[in-house]
């Protein structure tokens, strides 16, 4: 799912592309994407882009005269890009698209990939009526240290849970917290409620620093392109899904947890005191068997 990074630089070369253009018109392919009956898409045709922002994941493209479409991609959706009286753009397989937004300067399409239809756009009229998107979550990036620590503490759950819930932070999902908590030497399960004032701080600057590397490093890769390559699993990332390649820093195997439709990623040299945290599927089917450590998994 793309995550704050991602999405700060989707912003960014979007921004360059349609800011000041015109919509012409949203043409719908999938009926399921577009969840909302008003306003119609026709109704938000013909106006002018006057801003872009970022709610948490969600991309909202500012329209004149107060509407707004927001966008959230979830796990498999993404943008292509295709310019106004450029070459023609590669075609997009039918079972692919959900949407595309004609503007005077270029197409903007919406896909998702796989058979599950998660990712959604919200067509809205006036302000008060993105109210409905904010789910709270603190803008790190934006934040002191003492906000960062309030958030952190509001609730006792374990660091993985409370980094990538929306409510207490915005943008961090999956990927980055597994990055995040590696650079703080700090385990994923780990509860909020025992930590102390210098952890707190490790980790605010962990956050910090692994959120604008991204960003940087994203910025830098797409240069004067459009993102095209937009994954949860980068080339560089230190222990997301990696799992069983070495720790970039002490070279142990990435171990990981499974759980749902997510995996949590983690060295346990670097982050667990060289602890290997049980895996509730793995765990229940090794009983006994399942390795407590490093050593013992070695």
């Amino acid at each position: 799912m793309p995550e704050l990074p991602d999405v700060a630089v989707y912003i960014e070369a979007l921004e360059k592309r349609i800011g000041g253009a015109t919509l012409d018109a949203i043409r719908i392919t999938n009926p399921f994407v577009l969840r909302t009956v008003h306003p119609s898409p026709d109704d938000v045709a013909d106006r002018k882009v006057t801003g872009m922002r970022r709610m948490g994941k969600r991309i909202v493209i500012e329209l004149k005269n107060d509407a707004f479409i927001v966008i959230h991609l979830m796990i498999a959706g993404r943008f292509r890009w295709s310019d106004a009286g450029g070459p023609p753009a590669k075609k997009i397989p039918p079972k692919l698209q959900l949407a595309q937004f004609v503007f005077s300067s270029g197409t903007l399409s919406l896909t998702e990939a796989g058979s599950k239809r998660r990712a959604s756009i919200h067509l809205v009229e006036r302000e008060e009526g993105l109210v409905q998107f904010e789910r709270g979550g603190l803008e790190v990036l934006e934040a002191s240290v003492e906000e960062f620590r309030e958030a952190l503490l509001r609730e006792n759950h374990t660091l993985k849970r409370s980094l990538t819930d929306p409510r207490l932070f915005s943008g961090i999902g999956n990927a980055y917290s597994d990055e995040i908590l590696h650079r703080a030497r700090l385990s994923p399960l780990q509860l909020t409620g025992k930590m102390n004032p210098q952890q707190v701080e490790q980790l605010f600057d962990a956050v910090k620093e692994t959120l604008t590397f991204w960003i940087d490093r994203t910025r830098t890769e797409v240069g004067d392109g459009f993102p095209e390559k937009v994954t949860a699993f980068r080339g560089g990332m230190a222990v997301h899904g990696r799992f069983r390649e070495p720790c970039p820093d002490c070279s142990a195997p990435v171990q990981r947890i499974v759980y749902a439709d997510n995996e949590t990623n983690y060295c346990a040299r670097c982050q667990t005191g060289g602890r290997v945290l049980a895996d509730r599927a793995m765990s229940r089917l090794l009983k006994s068997d399942w390795p407590r450590s490093l050593d013992e998994s070695e």
